[in-house]
């Protein structure tokens, strides 16, 4: 499972492979938390958002590394 509400700086850290790790990881736990939340088995509602924003801040991360406004972990300044 993925920490709760991670942070930009976390993401930044990692890999590519990593960042498509996490990022299935996420939409797994999103599938899983929706199919919960139409059984009416959710606990913690507020996780749905949460693990939205996750997804939402892999795809901002890996699309600004696309377009250069961030740099892989190897390059780092």
């Amino acid at each position: 499972m993925m920490a709760k509400g991670i942070s930009t700086e976390e993401l930044d850290k990692l890999t590519e492979v990593e960042l498509a790790e996490r990022l299935k990881e996420a939409k797994e736990e999103l599938f899983n938390l929706r199919f919960s939340a139409v059984t009416h088995r959710l606990e913690d509602s507020g996780r749905l958002k949460e693990v939205r924003r996750n997804i939402a801040r892999i795809y901002t991360i890996a699309r600004e590394r696309e377009l250069g406004i961030r740099t892989a972990p190897t390059a780092k300044k």
